[in-house]
């Protein structure tokens, strides 16, 4: 039985012990999209660290439809936020790319780009960049790697959508940023309808409490064994010096 209390609690200390022995009094720096996962994670670092120490940084490309959900969610913590537009920089990179560029490309640049834009704010406001994947969407790879899928530290990585609503309801955050549909604000479709598949099925299928039907389980089992590299570290080659 999943215990919502008792994960947050431990979440929230481990969060402040990430930061005690890398980076006493520094900031956390967090990429606010207005979804469940940024949302959540502000909130449990804000009862970690103080309201002071959260900074929000919030990266429409162009025209964000949906970036009320973001001034909601900062409005609600209190916390310090900026906005940083990246279309000149995505526009620019992709421009500049000697080659036409693939659909995937278009669509994982935007997100390179805002990991970029967190380092870089990060860097000149004493910061620590948060990682805000979640295991459902680490589990069949849908993240970017080196974009949304980077991060300092990561609380959120062990902790599956289905556990995470109730997380967010725990810690008082509204409906409409708990069960707001899941999108990457990037395609028109939802985050569900580009896997195939429900995270509440996904969910109970990892915790091991129910099989999807064959075909789903196939196309979840696929998804996770292609994208297993992304939560690895690189393969690093070691010749094995002595002197």
């Amino acid at each position: 039985m999943f215990d919502a209390a008792k994960v947050k609690d431990e979440c929230v200390q481990w969060i402040r012990d990430f930061f005690e022995k890398n980076g006493p009094g520094c900031n956390a720096i967090i990429g606010i999209s207005g979804g469940k996962d940024s949302s959540i994670a502000a909130a449990l670092c804000v009862e970690a660290l103080g309201v002071d120490r959260v900074i929000g940084v919030l990266m429409p490309c162009g025209e964000q439809a949906d970036i009320a959900s973001s001034y909601e969610l900062v409005n609600h913590l209190g916390i310090k936020h900026m906005v940083i537009n990246i279309k000149d920089a995505v526009d620019g990179l992709t421009k500049a790319l000697p080659f036409d560029v693939s659909v995937q490309t278009k669509t994982n640049i935007p997100p390179r780009v805002r990991m970029t834009t967190l380092y870089a704010v990060g860097q000149s406001h004493n910061g620590r960049v948060v990682n805000t994947c979640n295991l459902s969407e680490d589990w069949v790879g849908y993240s970017t790697r080196y974009g949304d899928a980077a991060g300092d530290f990561s609380p959120l990585s062990f902790i599956t959508v289905t556990e995470l609503k109730q997380i967010g309801k725990l810690i008082g955050l509204p409906d409409s940023l708990v069960e707001k549909t899941p999108t990457d604000g990037l395609q028109s479709k939802t985050d569900e309808d580009n896997l195939g598949f429900k995270y509440a099925t996904l969910d109970k299928y990892i915790r091991g409490i129910e099989e999807p039907d064959p075909e789903t389980k196939a196309l979840i089992d696929k998804k996770h064994a292609a994208n297993l590299f992304k939560l690895q570290y690189m393969p690093c080659f070691d010749p094995k010096i002595t002197y």
